[in-house]
């Protein structure tokens, strides 16, 4: 199964209030899915609570059935409140559905058969007229971190470590009205480090990604605690400068 855009952003109003989600049948064999949205908070660790949140949406079709090679576009439409103080994020769940396995009247003896079955989720938000974020930087401190290969389907999900490595811990606010996805923009951090050479590295929107996924803050003071690795360890007692373009 594929499914795309992954990333939708809805008015609260007009032509913009409807995102279009096709999903795709890479497979070998029919594939029947059904739809659900649920409400997204994210907190500063990037740990996700998810609430049911269908009644918000109109969906169609809320099921489909895609042929082998075929495509199906889902249309997602709000019909939640004409007016928001900020904006707010949504998972829209796409679940492949199990279908009957037809035993096989060759066999003599019955056999256990198992099933795959996939759930992607698309990240859409919807957002008030005119809002834009505003990120300031919190803190950005020295730290020995554990680099993580993010699950960029999920916006805080991790699948896999790697040995421990010098970094920097970065806490930053949002106290934007609307979203802001860190990993669309490249970052630059400044200090010194612990041999007293000045030290400046750039990361670009690809890397941030790759390290901390698409980095979703909430607007309206959310705050999101990251960690990016450092080519070398610097020095805590020295100002670290994080700077966003």
């Amino acid at each position: 199964m594929r499914v795309s855009p992954m990333v939708s952003e809805l008015t609260t109003s007009g032509a913009g209030s409807t995102a279009r989600v096709e999903v795709g049948n890479v497979g070998t064999a029919a594939l029947p899915f059904e739809t659900l949205l649920t409400r997204m908070e994210v907190d500063s660790d990037g740990n996700i609570v998810e609430t049911p949140a269908d009644e918000e949406f109109l969906v169609f079709p809320p099921q489909g059935l895609v042929p082998v090679g075929g495509r199906q576009v889902v249309r997602v439409q709000w019909v939640g409140p004409a007016s928001l103080d900020a904006s707010q994020a949504y998972y829209l769940w796409v679940r492949q559905l199990p279908v009957d396995i037809e035993p096989n009247p060759e066999t003599e003896m019955g056999a256990a058969a198992i099933q795959v079955l996939y759930t992607m989720k698309a990240l859409i938000v919807v957002a008030p007229p005119g809002a834009e974020p505003k990120i300031e930087l919190v803190s950005a401190v020295p730290a020995i971190i554990t680099p993580t290969t993010p699950d960029l389907s999920d916006v805080g999900g991790t699948v896999e470590q790697v040995e421990p490595t010098t970094g920097v811990e970065i806490v930053v606010r949002n106290t934007g009205r609307r979203y802001a996805l860190m990993s669309g923009a490249n970052w630059t951090i400044e200090g010194t480090d612990v041999s007293g050479q000045p030290f400046a590295q750039s990361y670009t929107g690809d890397e941030i990604s790759q390290s901390v996924g698409v980095g979703y803050v909430q607007p309206l003071n959310g705050t999101r605690k990251f960690q990016l690795p450092t080519s070398v360890a610097l020095d805590g007692t020295k100002p670290i400068k994080v700077k966003f373009s």
